[in-house]
Order: structure tokens, then sequence, then C-alpha cells
């Protein structure tokens, strides 16, 4: 009798486990629908392009939330050896929150922003803004690469050991509430986008 109620519990354990292993979830709230991604895990990296609008934040595990009803707009959000890509050219923009453990970078294209949730607490972390990008982060980092091209604009608060900046007009990182003990500034130069001082 015994073995014949853990056989039964174990079959309905099983049953449950493989019906919850699906690749997405969509979930209503009172004035959201998300989809989380349960197929990603292990990001090193997050590239976004188009009109997106990520959060990042430190986490346990790896998670991805994706808001505005993912699956009936033109969006894409993939991941390949540990690059999370998220791009959308949707005019509305496409809101994304990503809880990572080991996250170390992030590049942004076209009008896309990010923000942290939180602080963000890394070893060693690099942001890399294109076009009109944006960026707002909140750092605690040993150290930090920031390169910010064309029109993107950074805004940075926190602190890190050693910050390496790069950047083609001054007036677009905004670093005032961000201490750095070791402070590295190269200027990008327009013709070619090559970094001068290298």
């Amino acid at each position: 009798m015994k073995t014949a109620i853990i056989t039964v519990f174990t079959a309905l354990s099983l049953t449950a486990g493989i019906a919850n292993s699906t690749k997405a979830a969509t979930l209503k709230g009172d004035a959201n629908t998300y989809t989380v991604l349960t197929d990603i895990s292990a990001i090193n990296k997050i590239e976004i392009h188009g009109n997106v609008e990520l959060y990042v934040s430190d986490g346990a595990s790896d998670q991805v939330k994706v808001y505005n009803k993912y699956y009936s707009e033109s969006a894409l959000v993939q991941s390949t050896n540990g690059v999370l890509r998220i791009s959308s050219y949707k005019p509305e923009k496409l809101v994304v929150w990503v809880s990572a453990n080991d996250l170390r970078a992030i590049s942004a294209y076209d009008n896309a922003e990010v923000k942290s949730f939180g602080n963000i607490s890394k070893i060693e972390f690099a942001v890399d803004l294109h076009d009109n990008a944006a960026a707002k982060l909140d750092l605690n980092a040993f150290a930090a690469s920031l390169t910010v091209k064309d029109n993107a604009k950074a805004d940075l608060t926190g602190s890190a050991d050693q910050l390496n900046l790069y950047r083609d007009i001054e007036s677009n990182v905004k670093s005032n509430n961000f201490s750095a003990a070791h402070y590295l500034e190269n200027k990008i130069t327009v013709a070619g986008n090559d970094l001068a001082g290298l």
C-alpha cells in the first residue's frame, strides 16, 4: 500500500513537472500582460536593437519577462551561447525585464533604453551604446567600461574601482553621482569611429 501511494505521488509529480516545462508562460495581472520565457539561462551579455525598453537587475537565477503582449507584436527575443538578443521595431516600446546572475555586458542600438532595477553589483561590467540608445544605471563594480557613440546618452550612479570611459560627445555622459578610484577617459574620433588614445 505504501509503495502504491509513493508510485502514484511520483507519477503525479512527473506529470506536473512535464506540464510546467513549457518555453513560455503568459500571465495576466491587473494592468499588465507579460510572458515569462523559461528556456533562457546562463545570460552573460544582452544585445538590444530597435524600440526596446530594458530593465535589468541582479538575481540568483536568470529570468526574462516580456511585457506588451509579446507574441502579438513583431519582436524577437532569443538566446544563443549566453547572449540574449532582443529587438523590436514597432512604434510602441517593447518592455523587457531581465534578472541575471552572471551578466557582464550590455550593448544597445537604435532607440533602445536600458535601466537598472536596483543596484547592479558586478566584478566586471561593460556597457556599449550606439545611435540614440540611452542607459540609466546604478552600478557597483570593480571594473566598469562604458562606450557611448553617436547620439547615445548615459547616466551613471554608484561606484567602481576602475572606470574606462569612451565617448563621442562629453555632454552625453552624466556621471556626477558616480565615483571611481581609477578613471580613464578616451574620446572617440568621428572619422571611422576609431577610438583615440588607446
